[in-house]
């Protein structure tokens, strides 16, 4: 039912209860034609009639407008408010409570604007608690139902949402499908911060589809749109992405460059959690390239916990530095430190669904393996293989499944590491 339809049920309703005709409600500003007019809701009144039968029919505007009182649309706001912020500290089991009942609450039903940032942040709640068919097909029908609601700030959170979404589900054509078409369509009066993060989550999923030529031209079309926006935020995103797709491509002293610079700007204009994030993901890159400067990506990675414990960020980005810095433990030839970090990320994430939940317990037995406790190390591995089971074949898929095949030769088992190889070759379509 249209907003002007409820508004004047509203009014029609209120005015009975008053024991008002439509010419006694309008005498003597309004005509009880436009009354009529209002109620049927074949009109929209201006904000001034509004107020006027507001005082007319001595009731609130804010009923008048929205169906809620003002104790009402407060206790709504501060919902909202309670949501937003377990979503954003990583309380992802509190704040999907929190959005799945404001959802329920009928009073919702007038408050568009309310109700679709209940609707996106309750989809990402899904995503972040791993449920990514849910999540989709919550998203698709904000874009569906709300699609005249949403502000354009609101539909590029939306399609970045669907399209790594996708990605984490493995449907990679549709990520990619999704991130095109929004910015073919969003694009058209210019560029701007928001978009060009929307462009880094379409040049991921390029590189997570190994499209690596496309992910090479679409990066330097990043960088240049950042360059003439001028903007730290595009700046961080785009050399960001584009150091992931260098990685790819065999150039790592480039990508280390390129987040070198990201990490830079970050640290004079981000905010602390922002600032570990990248931090954390600048270790990990200097571990894969330069192996060797481990103890210095080991720096880094305390660093960044240090700045994540002091900003209360979430138990997901808390765990997803003490597992980078148990693999550089493993690295530095320290399984005991290595068993120490990969517990605590797993204590974070233990109970969700996703990469990092695997990626703890991976880190996990190699650390036993190398104190020699195999049993320990064959256990994990198994926990770690009937998780790989129940999720999509994805090209992470297939990588930890490489992981649990070489663990399992190192461990002599050379029926299980076969099993695992030929389980990889089947995730990457082989």
């Amino acid at each position: 039912m249209a907003a002007q339809d409820l508004v004047g049920q509203r009014i029609k309703a209120i005015r009975r209860q008053r024991g008002l005709s439509q010419a006694q409600l309008a005498h003597p500003e309004l005509s009880d034609s436009y009354v009529s007019l209002i109620e049927s809701g074949k009109r929209t009144p201006t904000p001034a009639v509004l107020e006027l039968l507001a005082q007319k029919l001595d009731c609130s505007l804010t009923y008048l407008v929205n169906g809620v009182t003002a104790e009402q649309m407060e206790d709504l706001e501060v919902g909202l408010s309670f949501a937003r912020m377990a979503l954003e500290n990583g309380e992802v089991a509190e704040a999907r409570r929190r959005y799945a009942e404001l959802l329920a609450d009928g009073n919702l039903l007038g408050l568009t604007s309310m109700r679709v940032e209940a609707r996106h942040g309750y989809a990402l709640t899904l995503e972040a608690c791993g449920e990514l068919g849910e999540a989709i097909s919550v998203l698709n029908e904000l874009n569906d139902a709300e699609a005249d609601a949403l502000t354009p700030e609101r539909k590029v959170a939306v399609a970045l949402a669907l399209s790594r979404c996708y990605r984490e589900r493995g449907d990679l054509s549709a990520a990619v499908q999704i991130g095109e078409q929004a910015l073919g369509s969003l694009s058209k009066g210019g560029w701007n911060d928001d978009l060009v993060e929307l462009g880094a989550t379409l040049l991921f999923a390029y590189v997570v589809r190994g499209d690596l030529l496309r992910a090479s031209h679409f990066a330097g079309e990043l960088l240049a749109v950042a360059e003439t926006l001028g903007t730290p935020r595009a700046t961080v995103a785009s050399c960001w992405n584009a150091a992931f797709v260098a990685e790819q491509a065999g150039r790592g002293d480039d990508a280390i460059a390129l987040i070198e610079r990201a990490l830079a700007i970050q640290s004079e204009t981000g905010e602390p959690r922002n600032i570990a994030r990248l931090r954390q993901a600048y270790a990990f890159m200097m571990l894969r390239i330069h192996p060797e400067q481990a103890e210095t990506a080991r720096d880094l990675l305390l660093r960044a916990l240090r700045e994540h414990e002091e900003s209360a960020t979430s138990k997901f980005d808390k765990s997803r530095v003490l597992i980078v810095l148990a693999l550089a433990e493993v690295i530095l030839g320290r399984p005991d430190k290595a068993l120490e970090c990969a517990r605590a990320a797993a204590e974070h994430v233990d109970g969700t669904k996703g990469d990092q939940r695997t990626d703890a317990h991976i880190l996990l037995s190699q650390a036993h393996h190398l104190l020699h406790e195999d049993l320990e190390s064959v256990a994990e591995l198994d926990v770690v293989s009937r998780w790989l089971d129940d999720v999509p074949p994805t090209r992470k898929t297939a990588e930890d499944w490489m992981t649990v095949a070489e663990m399992h030769r190192r461990l002599g088992d050379d029926v299980q590491s076969v099993a695992a190889y030929q389980r990889a070759l089947a995730c990457a379509g082989l």
